[in-house]
């Protein structure tokens, strides 16, 4: 089922979010990440989103097993159980935040108490990020050749500059501190940079970028 999500403010997101840890998946402000939830601990999770505000908090973990202290709430906008009893869910990014506290577990699932108020400017969409569009298509083929990765470029050419950068930082394979750091960057023109600059040091030496 789907339903339209609502305008949300600093006031409006919840205190608590139940946790998702997923190193090395990343989930951006109005990007969208298709879940296959199996676990009883994430059914669970689910579970209680539905119920009440349908957010989750995706974040990722360090090696010690201690989480970021950055995340993303994403609001569960489709969703259908299967009939093997596991969740496949789309969650549509709304807004980061930080960890004020993690709470005790519920269920088996992580709990934090989130801190939203750096992070107003991600409730309101961005236009144009001034990007090199030409330079970074260039970067994106060598990439992408390099990852042995397909691309639709009619795709990459019609996108917004906002939509283009979300969704290529969360579908490219970066490592799990890079992906991290394209979170925690202050706004879209920061990352959309960053990208770039990533992009950069992976393909330099073999095809002659610079960074």
């Amino acid at each position: 089922m789907t339903r339209t999500a609502p305008k949300y403010t600093l006031e409006t997101l919840p205190e608590e979010l139940p946790i998702f840890p997923l190193t090395g998946v990343l989930l951006l402000p109005r990007g969208q990440l298709p879940l296959n939830i199996f676990e009883p601990r994430y059914i669970a999770m689910v579970d209680e989103a539905m119920k009440s505000h349908r957010l989750i908090g995706m974040m990722q973990t360090r090696e010690d097993g201690n989480l970021y202290d950055v995340g993303c709430a994403g609001r569960i906008v489709s969703y259908h159980e299967t009939s093997d009893g596991r969740y496949e869910i789309v969650l549509n990014g709304v807004c980061r935040f930080k960890i004020q506290s993690e709470l005790g577990q519920r269920d088996g699932f992580r709990r934090v108490k989130a801190d939203w108020k750096n992070f107003a400017t991600d409730l309101q969409p961005m236009g144009c990020l001034d990007m090199d569009r030409g330079k970074l298509k260039e970067l994106l083929k060598s990439y992408f050749a390099k990852q042995d990765l397909t691309c639709s470029w009619e795709a990459v050419d019609g996108a917004g500059d906002e939509k283009l950068i979300t969704s290529l930082a969360m579908i490219c394979p970066f490592d799990a501190k890079e992906k991290q750091a394209l979170l925690e960057t202050p706004c879209c023109k920061d990352r959309a940079k960053l990208f770039m600059t990533l992009l950069e040091m992976e393909c330099k030496g073999d095809c002659g970028c610079r960074h």
